[in-house]
């Protein structure tokens, strides 16, 4: 199985939740987005340990199971029929979360994510960790 960490996700690994764990541990692949990266680099930028945290998350990228995924045109394609399909059903979610759910489409991996809202993006594999 390969798996795609959401935001909260990453940090719900990094201050050791184990349900996120037990995943991470039985994947194939963790598909790293780079979206997540960018949401992360940006709260990392706002908090007080923005060099540790950036450091940590260069360690993690480094382990041979992750692989870091840039956006393709796949994604771009999934994101606009997905924002549209969400705005015409009225339950819109964030944008990133858009964008990260068409990544995780596109990468063909189970997204990990607290967030109950993709329960309204149709065909996403969404796992909530713990449920």
């Amino acid at each position: 199985m390969k798996v795609l960490l959401d935001t909260n996700a990453y940090v719900a690994l990094r201050r050791g939740d184990e349900a996120v764990a037990e995943f991470v541990r039985d994947a194939e692949k963790v598909v790293f987005s780079a979206i997540v990266a960018g949401e992360l680099l940006h709260g990392f930028r706002n908090g007080t340990r923005a060099p540790e945290n950036t450091k940590e998350l260069a360690r993690f990228l480094e382990r041979p199971e992750v692989l870091f995924v840039p956006v393709g045109w796949d994604s771009a394609d999934r994101f606009g029929r997905i924002a549209t399909g969400l705005r015409k059903q009225g339950t819109p979610i964030p944008t990133n979360d858009v964008w990260i759910a068409a990544h995780a489409m596109e990468t063909g991996a189970d997204l990990i994510s607290f967030d109950r809202h993709f329960a309204h993006v149709h065909g996403l594999a969404w796992i909530l960790p713990g449920a």
